[in-house]
C-alpha cells in the first residue's frame, strides 16, 4: 500500500503544509536520487534540487529520511538489490542452452542505459565511505554469476573464473572510457556491433 493509499482523502483538507509526504513514497525519492546520481554526481545529490525536480516541499523528504546521507543510503540499497535481481533474472531467463543465454545476457546489459548511468557515476565516487563497499560487493556478485554462467557454457572452474574477470574488466574499462574521455564515439549501428564483438570473442564457442 502506498503513502497515498493509506490516507483518506478528507485528511487533505487539514494536511499542514509541507506535507506532501503523502504523494510521494521512499521508494520514490530512491529512485529520483538515483536519476540525479546518473545525471550530477554522488556529489550532485542534494535535497532542496531534488525536492524541486519532483514538485513537493523538502517537509515530504524528512517525513521518509533523516538527511542526505539517509537518502543516499537508502537510494544504493535500492539500486544494489535491484541490480541482483535483474542480472540473476536474466542470467536463467533465456532457454536452455547456456552460451545463448550468456548472448542474451550480454544484449541485455547493453541496452540498459540508465544503470550504466548510475555505475559510471558511482565508480566516480569510492572514496565515499557508502559507496565503496556497495560497489565492491556489486562487483564480486557480478563476477560470480558470470563465473557460473561461463562454467555452465563449458569452461572449467579456472578458466571461468577468468573469464569472468575479463568481461566485466571490459565492462567497467568501456564505461570509464565513457565518462573519463567520452570515448569511443559510436553510432547506434557501431555499438551493436561492438556489443556482437564482444559476445563473440568472450562466449566460448
Amino acid at each position: 500500500m502506498t503513502a497515498e493509499a493509506a490516507i483518506p482523502p478528507s485528511s487533505n483538507a487539514t494536511m499542514p503544509r509541507g506535507h506532501a509526504h503523502a504523494r510521494l513514497s521512499a521508494t520514490d525519492w530512491e529512485h529520483g536520487a538515483l536519476d540525479m546520481i546518473a545525471e550530477l554526481g554522488v556529489a550532485g545529490l542534494a535535497i532542496e534540487a531534488l525536492a524541486r525536480r519532483l514538485g513537493v516541499t523538502k517537509g515530504s523528504f524528512y517525513w521518509h529520511f533523516k538527511n542526505r546521507e539517509s537518502l543516499l543510503s537508502a537510494a544504493l540499497q535500492r539500486w544494489e538489490s535491484d541490480d541482483t535481481h535483474e542480472l540473476e533474472r536474466h542470467i536463467g531467463a533465456v532457454g536452455d542452452n547456456p552460451r545463448e543465454r550468456l548472448g542474451a545476457l550480454f544484449r541485455w546489459v547493453s541496452g540498459e542505459i540508465q544503470p550504466h548511468r548510475v555505475y559510471a557515476a558511482l565508480l566516480q565516487a569510492l572514496d565515499h565511505p557508502l559507496v565503496k563497499p556497495m560497489m565492491m560487493r556489486v562487483s564480486q556478485r557480478r563476477m560470480d554469476l558470470l563465473e557460473v554462467a561461463f562454467r555452465q557454457a563449458g569452461l572449467a572452474a579456472e578458466h571461468a573464473g577468468h573469464r569472468a574477470r575479463l568481461t566485466y574488466a571490459a565492462y567497467v574499462g568501456f564505461l570509464q572510457l565513457n565518462v573519463a574521455l567520452e570515448l569511443p564515439h559510436l553510432s547506434h549501428e557501431q555499438y551493436d556491433a561492438y556489443v556482437e564483438h564482444v559476445i563473440e570473442a568472450l562466449v566460448p564457442d
